[in-house]
């Protein structure tokens, strides 16, 4: 897996973008990522559709390769680590993520996170709370309209499509505003959504080998 990796600056400290659908907040020594989407497929198989659990296995093979490059003290989800509460794609990641308890585990809850008290006992957060505020930024699931400062979201899965003569072709992105980094959803098994981005934004479109800026 090749990691490709883009720097932009949020209030002075330096953010690291990376076409593997994360960010690293260099100053705080931090793994960014949103929408995890963990049990998605288990709840597809529980409800009679058939899918591979090698979905859920690749993400979390890119979670390790990630792990590894830039050797994180933090590990922020911001929404949306869970799809559907708790099943076996649930316990495959508590077995995964066992690996590395020296991480500190903070969740942004996000719309999917339903999550019991002997869930949240059985994930071992570090930090569990609806928004997460440090200096001027605060990490958010979805975007608060009414809120100050700079945000940092998830939720939207973004994506933008690029017209050439062949066809239309659909890629996830970060998007970068004054008060926003937007980030993408991390599983490769969500949809994109292509229409309601922020305004006034700078895209960061990204395939496997690079990361364009738009």
């Amino acid at each position: 897996m090749f990691i490709a990796t883009k720097n932009i600056s949020i209030l002075n400290e330096t953010f690291i973008l990376t076409n593997q659908r994360a960010a690293f907040w260099k100053q705080e020594k931090a793994l960014i990522l949103s929408d995890l989407h963990i049990g998605k497929t288990a709840h597809f198989r529980k409800n009679g559709i058939a899918l591979a659990n090698h979905i859920m296995k690749s993400d979390l093979e890119r979670l390790s390769a990630l792990i590894e490059y830039f050797q994180p003290e933090k590990f922020i989800v911001v929404g949306d680590l869970l799809h559907a509460g708790d099943n076996s794609d649930v316990d495959e990641f508590c077995t995964w993520k066992s690996q590395y308890p020296a991480i500190q585990f903070y969740l942004i809850e996000g719309n999917h996170d339903r999550i019991s008290k002997t869930l949240e006992k059985k994930l071992c957060f570090t930090h569990k709370a609806e928004r997460f505020e440090t200096g001027n930024i605060t990490f958010i699931h979805d975007f608060d309209a009414t809120g100050s400062g700079f945000q940092i979201t998830g939720h939207i899965h973004p994506g933008i499509v690029l017209n050439s003569a062949i066809k239309n072709i659909r890629l996830p992105c970060f998007a970068l505003s004054s008060n926003q980094l937007l980030l993408p959803a991390f599983s490769e098994f969500t949809g994109l959504d292509t229409k309601n981005l922020p305004k006034k934004s700078t895209f960061f479109v990204f395939t496997d080998a690079e990361i364009y800026e738009i």
